[in-house]
């Protein structure tokens, strides 16, 4: 069978319309829930490869949906970078660092991605291996400006005072980190 998703991309012409969702559109399904509960926590779940291959193939199995979205987090790069966050139960991210000075982007560290996000690698390998082409697999990443605004911040915020702050204060520092 021809994949839906990749037919509409190819032919950019189609009688239907795929479907797919964001991972976190898998959060609504009971099988999900079960596996996030049998665990200590969502940064459990995005690092052991069986489990996020799991929960990245649900939906397609239950809900027939045209692509799978690998369960991940945008925020495994700057961790693998130096910078370590906790994902807060009803709150969200949070850094206990953050970046305020030149010094705390040279402790920075651009990683090798097979030592430093290998249970990513291994759960795509995983889930590919699962879906045996049924659909493809698509990865999600958060625009370096996302990623900065974490980084300074320390957490989501819906004004980026801290990080605008920085980005016109001191542009340097600010291209430094985004680099």
């Amino acid at each position: 069978m021809k994949n839906r998703l990749l037919t509409c991309i190819v032919e950019k012409s189609s009688s239907y319309v795929p479907v797919w969702f964001m991972r976190q559109a898998g959060r609504i399904l009971p099988e999900y829930r079960a596996v996030r509960g049998s665990l200590s926590g969502f940064k459990e779940l995005v690092e052991t490869p069986e489990r996020a291959a799991e929960v990245t193939v649900q939906p397609v199995d239950i809900l027939d949906v045209d692509a799978a979205i690998i369960f991940s987090d945008i925020l495994v790069v700057p961790e693998a970078m130096g910078l370590t966050y906790q994902m807060i139960e009803k709150q969200g991210p949070w850094f206990e660092n953050t970046i305020h000075t030149m010094a705390d982007v040279d402790k920075m560290v651009v990683p090798d991605p097979e030592e430093k996000l290998a249970y990513t690698l291994d759960a795509i390998k995983i889930t590919k291996r699962e879906l045996a082409g049924r659909v493809p697999i698509i990865g999600f990443a958060g625009a370096p400006w996302t990623i900065f605004s974490y980084m300074v911040e320390g957490s989501g915020s819906k004004t980026f005072s801290k990080a605008k702050k920085m980005l016109y204060a001191d542009p340097l520092l600010s291209h430094a980190l985004l680099d």
